[in-house]
């Protein structure tokens, strides 16, 4: 959030003084903060996704743990 603060001050300080290449460097410092931005929320959003995927997984594996593989089976000739 800094960076693209002070790119918006150069290119501002660069429109006053008439300076071109002020301008443009600060539109390119500030392109950059933002792209660092993106970079980081994408990062961020992966980070939660990978963290909700296995928090599904532990809940399947819980709900697993406590039925084997004959709990849904039932003995016909006692009627249970």
């Amino acid at each position: 959030m800094a960076d693209k603060a002070k790119g918006k001050m150069k290119e501002a300080a660069g429109a006053l003084t008439d300076s071109e290449d002020k301008k443009v460097e600060g539109q390119a410092q500030q392109r950059k903060a933002e792209a660092r931005e993106e970079a980081t929320q994408k990062e961020r959003v992966n980070q939660e996704q990978a963290e909700a995927k296995q928090a599904e997984k532990d809940r399947d594996k819980e709900d697993r743990k406590g039925k084997g593989l004959l709990d849904s089976v039932t003995d016909p000739l006692s009627g249970r």
